[in-house]
């Protein structure tokens, strides 16, 4: 894994410098930090609570399928992080400076874009109509961690993996 993290670097710095260039762009200023802020997990205990006023026994359901997917999610991102020990691009490239302060010390895989994918998967299961909002939001947070300069491409790819994957496999133990 670490090798192919290695091998698509070339392609990760381009796309990550180019993405990081859109700097200047007041709206994205603005807007990319807040977004990636939502992606740190205080927002989603709400989650289950406000779909407690749509359906409470999905809502309920949501809740436990939520409670294994991060039991999955969070120990599976953190041994990938450690294993592989892929600099951020803050740290790695002289042309890309960090807009915010990371949350730890590794880039691969995004634990934002992760914990994104896994509430919207799970919101999209259990409440389709709001499928296209949330898989929205999921790739915005993947897309601010580029901009912020604090991920590159492969990382927000193998965190939506990461994260995918972590939702369906509690899906299946709770559904």
């Amino acid at each position: 894994m670490k090798t192919f993290v290695n091998s698509v670097s070339g392609w990760d710095h381009i796309f990550a410098a180019a993405i990081f260039g859109l700097n200047g762009r007041k709206v994205l200023a603005i807007a990319m930090p807040w977004v990636s802020h939502t992606g740190n997990g205080y927002y989603y205990p709400v989650v289950p609570a406000a779909l407690l006023l749509i359906d409470a026994h999905k809502a309920w359901i949501f809740f436990l399928a939520s409670l294994f997917a991060f039991g999955i999610e969070l120990p599976l991102y953190k041994l990938i992080k450690n294993g592989i020990k892929r600099d951020r691009p803050c740290e790695a490239l002289s042309n890309i400076h960090g807009r915010v302060s990371p949350s730890d010390q590794f880039s691969f895989p995004s634990g934002h874009t992760a914990a994104a994918f896994v509430m919207a998967t799970l919101i999209s299961y259990f409440f389709p109509l709001l499928s296209m909002p949330v898989i929205s939001w999921a790739l915005l947070v993947g897309f601010s961690r580029i901009y912020l300069g604090v991920h590159y491409p492969t990382d927000i790819l193998a965190g939506m993996a990461v994260g995918l994957l972590s939702a369906l496999a509690a899906l299946s133990i709770v559904v």
